[in-house]
């Protein structure tokens, strides 16, 4: 099973982004299957449509966002009934280097699913030893 992250999601939606041709050629592979089931967490997708409409456009953004809540091969998980959790992971950080609100729920879905792999270039989850990071 892998997480999806935010990083991801805008590099393979925004081809002026530095990690577009990676996620290109992960996003592929996901659709496949490689990682398991694929958990597009809720504030993911506020985070996605949000960035990518300061960054491209609203128009985009809503494609986007449609895309992701029709796609078949993606489970939306909701994260109120993660919150907890999330607020947990989010305030037993330690050090300067702490992941924001929305990671810490990436952190608590895929403790609680079971999740091995989080398919993000975000360099904050190397701190997070459980999960994998992909590409």
């Amino acid at each position: 099973m892998i997480v999806l992250d935010s990083s991801f999601l805008i590099a393979f939606h925004n081809r002026d982004d530095v990690h577009h041709e990676s996620a290109a050629a992960a996003i592929d592979e996901l659709l496949h299957g490689k990682w398991g089931e694929a958990l597009l967490p809720e504030y993911v997708l506020l985070e996605v449509t949000t960035v990518l409409a300061a960054r491209r456009n609203l128009t985009t953004a809503a494609q986007v966002g449609e895309l992701l809540l029709e796609a078949r091969e993606l489970e939306l998980v909701p994260c109120h009934e993660f919150l907890m959790e999330t607020f947990d992971v989010f305030r037993r950080q330690k050090g300067r280097n702490v992941l924001s609100f929305t990671d810490s729920a990436i952190v608590a879905i895929a403790r609680r699913k079971d999740a091995k792999f989080i398919a993000t270039f975000d360099r904050g989850f190397d701190q997070i030893k459980e999960l994998v990071k992909v590409p």
